[in-house]
């Protein structure tokens, strides 16, 4: 049992170490194109050395760092090819995870969605969109698109999502934002949700299509 214990530990730590580094991305401690050593890292996740060093190979096949020549490691840089392959990859899973989820998602998921969303609504209505209300309008958002690509059940299929979700939610940080637009994505998401409940997959899947073509044209610009 020793052994065994020995060696879960270090995938114990390697998995810390990637939970925080994607933390301290998505909170604004990195930036994209930002340059960084292992021993910032190690002093930025406040995790052992050995950690970060196989942890490096994992970013840097998820394409979340690169290493650049004489000049060490690199946060994923946002681009037009980056942005655009991004939004399809992820356009590609959910149409086909919102058809399904429209086939067998229960009523009373469907009403507790909706509800979250119309509370935010109602929120930002009354208070305004405070950072409190941006952080819970973020977290609605991105918990119906989990929650449809969990509905799959497909364990391989999240954890690819996931690591694009980290890429998109980078290039929003970078050049979107939520705050002026909470109200416009809760009722986009309400959108989606009528055409679930209609239990009609072609329609639903056209209301994801459309709301993450919407979402990719407002960071490029469009």
């Amino acid at each position: 049992m020793s052994g065994l214990a020995e060696e879960r530990e270090p995938l114990k730590l390697r998995e810390k170490a990637y939970d925080s580094f994607t933390q301290h991305l998505l909170a604004n401690s990195l930036h994209a194109g930002q340059f960084i050593s292992q021993r910032e890292l190690v002093e930025l996740t406040q995790m052992p050395l050995g950690a970060i060093r196989e942890l490096v190979p994992r970013l840097e096949a998820e394409g979340l760092i690169k290493t650049v020549p004489q000049r060490g490691m690199q946060i994923m840089h946002i681009d037009l090819t980056m942005i655009r392959d991004a939004y399809q990859f992820r356009l590609f899973l959910e149409k086909e995870a919102t058809a399904a989820f429209t086939r067998t998602a229960p009523d009373s998921t469907l009403a507790a969605l909706r509800a979250q969303h119309e509370e935010i609504i109602a929120r930002a209505q009354r208070e305004g969109t405070t950072p409190e209300v941006v952080d819970a309008a973020q977290a609605t958002d991105w918990g119906l698109h989990d929650t449809i690509i969990d509905a799959l059940g497909n364990e391989i299929i999240s954890k690819a999502y996931r690591v694009n979700s980290i890429k998109i939610r980078l290039i929003r940080r970078e050049l979107v934002g939520i705050a002026g637009l909470v109200v416009p994505v809760m009722r986009e998401h309400l959108g989606i949700l009528d055409a679930i409940e209609s239990r009609d997959p072609a329609r639903a899947a056209e209301a994801i299509a459309a709301h993450i073509a919407n979402a990719r044209n407002r960071a490029l610009g469009l």
